[in-house]
């Protein structure tokens, strides 16, 4: 079975992104940036959902550390966020947010 590691601090969304997936994937969860690495590097995901607003370390630190390790580099992540952004869409959208 495929497994999928959910990083979000928030437990009302951790806990509806699990019961959305648990029937398909195994689901690992962590609650900061700080776990979720530490999850990835000892379980080896096969997919990461991670929250970009996080306590103790935010999401986009987490990712950089995670894709920084060759170990983890093929790991695809997939970023969440439940905030809106201005500008967030259309072309170049990606850079603006850099």
């Amino acid at each position: 079975m495929k497994r999928i590691l959910v990083v979000e601090d928030v437990e009302f969304n951790r806990d509806l992104i699990v019961q959305l997936l648990e029937d398909e994937y195994e689901i690992l969860t962590a609650t900061n940036g700080a776990e979720g690495i530490e999850v990835a590097e000892r379980e080896r995901p096969d997919l990461i959902l991670m929250d970009l607003s996080l306590p103790v370390m935010d999401g986009w630190e987490a990712t950089r550390r995670i894709k920084a390790q060759v170990a983890l580099q093929g790991i695809p992540i997939i970023a969440l966020s439940a905030h809106a952004m201005k500008g967030g869409r259309g072309p170049g959208a990606t850079e603006r947010l850099r």
